[in-house]
């Protein structure tokens, strides 16, 4: 069994343009056409049996249409479960939330970068409080994103920490429902030891392999915990078959592994 619990695509009539923006703004060559079904294809090859997507809303008054796609994939793709999204300039985010719920959506995806607001401000504790608070699982993007290289980093490991600190008020749950993408932190490794290993959180592992080495995965797995850690591939610019030969070759156990391919989201997304 595996979950990607990190992939991505767009409505067909916009999947061509969508996937051509943004690698190119970000040089990558995707993997798919964008598209849901294409995303399944990638996934099967990869024998994965489940992709999480993950859309982001980049205005408030793209609500509507990114969660009404995000219901109609789920209806139509049984290996996909696509959660919702939200923006923090929205300006009845409970209520919102609460539609998510109604949808039968597990989670929200949030982009800092994209949306433009930091990770610990006041708009997105107000969003991430009340999720949880309706059972709902909430990934962000993390660390540097090829799409601003010239940042700011909205989601560093340090204002992750500091959110996590808000959100939480220094009672952290047993079971952490916060998924930080990209290893807590892309092109950061030193920080998301420093401010974020032990922490009650989870890491996804997409696409932090292409800079860098598994050393500092394995490093990760052992300060962190792999049951913690999800695993993950960012398709279409990621390959989900690459992602799987790259934790095959980890120094871990047999038990951990299993962990990270696909226990964590089954407990995760209460599969």
């Amino acid at each position: 069994m595996t979950i990607d619990f990190h992939t991505h695509c767009f409505p067909d009539a916009i999947a061509s343009r969508a996937v051509t923006k943004t690698g190119e703004r970000a040089h990558l060559v995707p993997y798919t056409d964008g598209t849901a079904t294409d995303l399944c294809r990638l996934l099967r090859a990869a024998d994965v049996d489940m992709g999480v997507v993950l859309p982001v809303v980049t205005s408030p008054r793209q609500f509507d249409t990114v969660n009404r796609v995000a219901a109609e994939i789920n209806a139509a793709h049984i290996m996909l479960l696509s959660f919702g999204g939200i923006h923090p300039d929205d300006a009845e985010p409970e209520a919102h939330i609460d539609k998510i719920r109604e949808l039968g959506l597990r989670g929200i995806k949030l982009h800092p970068d994209f949306q433009g607001c930091d990770i610990d401000d006041e708009r997105y504790i107000r969003i991430i409080k009340y999720a949880l608070e309706k059972g709902l699982v909430i990934v962000t993007h993390a660390g540097v994103d090829d799409g601003f290289p010239d940042g700011p980093v909205r989601c560093s490991p340090r204002a992750a920490a500091h959110m996590l600190d808000l959100v939480y008020g220094g009672r952290e749950p047993d079971e952490p429902r916060i998924v930080l993408a990209h290893g807590g932190g892309s092109r950061m490794h030193d920080d998301v030891m420093r401010y974020l290993a032990g922490r009650c959180v989870m890491f996804d592992i997409s696409f932090i392999f292409r800079f860098a080495p598994p050393a500092e995965f394995e490093e990760l797995i052992r300060a962190h915990g792999a049951k913690r850690i999800l695993f993950g591939s960012d398709a279409p610019w990621g390959d989900p078959a690459d992602a799987k030969s790259l934790v095959e070759s980890l120094h871990i156990s047999a038990r951990e592994r299993s962990l990270i391919m696909h226990e964590n989201a089954e407990r995760l997304l209460r599969l």
